[in-house]
């Protein structure tokens, strides 16, 4: 039977898993995924985080306790998602391990109401690190104005970072400068630019619905044939700027001091238009160093009718990618417009499901305080989370 999860391994593409839940770790789901699908990594974000508070009992044995304590309704978030995080970043170690602290990594996102602050994204950084305590951990900033300097001051302390909601290539250049200033300040600072690892997480199906979207309006046959073609063609050049700088002198000289490359990570790969083959965006963005975090839905799929087609799908297409760009200046698409439209409303999805998720919890601590949740079903989760812990640090 073929392994067409391990052949695209082989092509140098990480797998990760664009899910987390206590659900998903208490059942051994996660660590299945790792040991049977060639997982080596997990990303979260506020969106999953409100999903899975609101639909497990697993959770009510710590709000029960968290409401007997009286904390507030931040405070509660925070111990919630984190324990998910750190009992995550314990399943996935084995892949750290054996990759030299590349791979293995879990990914928790600050506060996304501190997108265009700076300074407190950077204290909400620090105070993730040190809370949830794992090497293999990554600190999701947003790629805004305001996260620019946060990444570089984050990394410099010695942090590692998972760079996310990138949409347009000049900010990917802008990210890429920030890594490699972090990266310089952190070994001026005495880190060891070995431990510090990140991934630039470039978003690739919103792309093709806020396009099609255009284009659909636009109507000419011209337009609709473009349908499909931007997302990928847009990752498609932004790897070949990471190509460029990470060919560079500058690069060079922070890899021969032990750093790891900042690696590419396409983000939001399941299709959205289902007139689309459902792994279109795992097949097309095949290049080696980078990562695709899908959905369990699109690793199944993939795994079960993927193709390779050869190995890359990225290097060798840059010329057919700008012709797509260039096609869709000429119908009337305005991509500036489009990557700044994807950057403002993906902070606010984000900052949305975190109202909703702050809202679901305040909701649970009350039930939890009177008495109404059932804090025995989920106890045996935590047990089994402590002994990873205990296993693991």
């Amino acid at each position: 039977m073929t392994d067409r999860l391990g052949e695209l391994s082989a092509a140098g593409v990480a797998i990760w898993l664009d899910d987390l839940s206590r659900v998903r770790l208490s059942s051994g789901g996660l660590d299945q995924l790792r040991r049977e699908k060639h997982l080596v990594g997990v990303t979260s974000n506020p969106t999953i985080f409100a999903k899975a508070l609101s639909a497990a009992d697993e959770y009510n044995w710590q709000l029960k306790d968290l409401a007997i304590r009286g904390v507030d309704v931040e405070e509660a978030v925070r111990m919630l998602t984190t324990y998910d995080v750190r009992w995550a970043c314990d399943v996935m170690r084995p892949a750290y391990d054996a990759s030299a602290g590349v791979d293995g990594r879990v990914s928790i996102e600050v506060d996304p109401r501190l997108a265009h602050e700076t300074e407190k994204t950077v204290a909400e950084a620090g105070a993730l690190w040190w809370l949830i305590d794992r090497p293999n951990l990554f600190i999701k900033i947003p790629a805004t104005e305001a996260g620019l300097p946060a990444i570089t001051a984050t990394l410099a302390q010695g942090i590692s970072v998972n760079v996310t909601l990138i949409f347009g290539l000049d900010r990917y250049s802008q990210v890429m400068e920030a890594f490699l200033a972090g990266l310089e300040q952190a070994k001026a600072n005495g880190h060891d630019l070995s431990k510090i690892g990140s991934v630039a997480s470039f978003f690739v199906s919103r792309v093709d619905s806020e396009v099609d979207k255009r284009l659909e309006k636009i109507g000419s046959d011209q337009a609709k044939a473009l349908r499909g073609k931007a997302a990928i063609a847009n990752a498609r050049l932004a790897y070949e700027r990471y190509c460029e700088v990470f060919a560079s002198d500058r690069w060079q000289a922070l890899a021969d001091a032990g750093a790891h490359p900042q690696r590419p990570l396409w983000a939001s790969t399941s299709t959205k238009n289902p007139d689309y083959r459902d792994v279109m965006y795992v097949e097309e963005l095949i290049a080696p160093g980078t990562v695709n975090t899908m959905p369990e839905p699109t690793i199944h799929a993939f795994a079960d009718h993927g193709e390779l087609r050869g190995g890359d799908t990225v290097t060798g297409c840059y010329d057919d990618a700008r012709k797509v760009f260039a096609d869709l200046q000429a119908v009337g698409v305005d991509m500036a417009d489009v990557v700044a439209v994807l950057e403002r409303e993906g902070v606010e999805k984000f900052e949305a499901s975190w109202v909703e998720l702050l809202d679901g919890v305040k909701k649970s601590l009350t039930e939890a305080a009177k008495g109404t949740g059932h804090p025995g079903k989920a106890a045996k989760g935590s047990a089994t989370a402590a002994e990873r812990a205990g296993g693991n640090a």
